[in-house]
């Protein structure tokens, strides 16, 4: 019993790792510019967030302590990023059953690595932007390179936040096919639930939002998230102890849900689809 459980651990990991390296591959299949497009993205949303917001609205860009930086684009970027991991990754692994019920209808396997080589493959996108973002900074004067080992921390639990997630929006999406449209929605308020656009201080600091307001806002695991790549990236510091364990905490119990509800009703998922 123990040497077919070992085979089939084996089995799946390899299976994880060449389904992660075809999305990999299939992602900017036939594109002129290739992994290119991993930048070309978020920089161009960068542009127009920084035109609006800095040049239409005049809106000054927070200061990093203890880095001093005052660049709005540096700091947009920094909480883009992973926010972009987090919709890429979601999106993509939302669809990764059904679109592959061709394969599951023919052979048996962990249906869990199809969800989880999506995620592994957005995040791979993830650390090339931050490996360019880290140069970029470190040409401007910013030692970010002595904070990595603690951003490799922060993106280790974003991506397990993330596959529990997936792994539970993918299991619901076979039965109800209105989860992928659902999902569109539900990220654009998210975004704006996040300080990606703005300083975490906006609503902090801000007297006509109640105690109780903060507190549902401070709820969201993307907020901990977005402060702490910003932290290492912008600030130049390693994000606090609670930071990290508010992260620890989320990608655990997201984990954990994900898991048991994709356990949960993968037994019918040849019969849905």
């Amino acid at each position: 019993m123990n040497k077919i459980k070992s085979n089939n651990l084996v089995a799946a990991r390899s299976l994880l790792i060449n389904l992660t390296l075809r999305e990999n591959r299939s992602k900017y299949k036939r594109s002129t510019l290739g992994w290119a497009w991993s930048m070309i993205n978020p920089l161009a949303t960068m542009l127009i967030f920084t035109f609006v917001f800095r040049i239409v609205f005049r809106i000054p860009p927070p200061e990093g302590h203890p880095s001093g930086l005052t660049n709005f684009g540096f700091f947009l970027i920094c909480g883009l990023l992973p926010w972009n991991f987090l919709a890429a990754g979601l999106s993509g692994a939302t669809g990764s059953v059904v679109g592959n019920a061709g394969l599951i209808k023919k052979v048996y396997f962990t249906r869990a690595v199809l969800p989880a080589a999506s995620v592994l493959s957005w995040n791979t996108n993830l650390l090339i932007e931050l490996g360019v973002l880290s140069l970029a900074l470190i040409f401007v004067g910013q030692y970010v390179f002595l904070y990595l080992p603690a951003a490799l921390v922060v993106i280790v639990l974003q991506m397990f936040f993330v596959l529990g997630i997936g792994l539970a929006l993918s299991a619901l999406n076979v039965y109800f096919r209105d989860i992928e449209h659902f999902l569109t929605i539900l990220l654009l308020l998210w975004f704006y639930a996040t300080p990606i656009i703005y300083p975490i201080d906006l609503v902090l600091d801000n007297d006509q939002i109640t105690g109780v307001m903060r507190n549902v806002y401070l709820m969201n695991p993307m907020v901990h998230f977005a402060d702490a790549y910003r932290a290492i990236f912008y600030h130049v510091r390693v994000p606090g102890v609670s930071t990290y364990l508010y992260m620890l905490i989320s990608a655990a119990a997201a984990m954990a849900f994900g898991l048991w509800l994709f356990k949960k009703l993968e037994a019918k998922f040849a019969e849905e689809l």
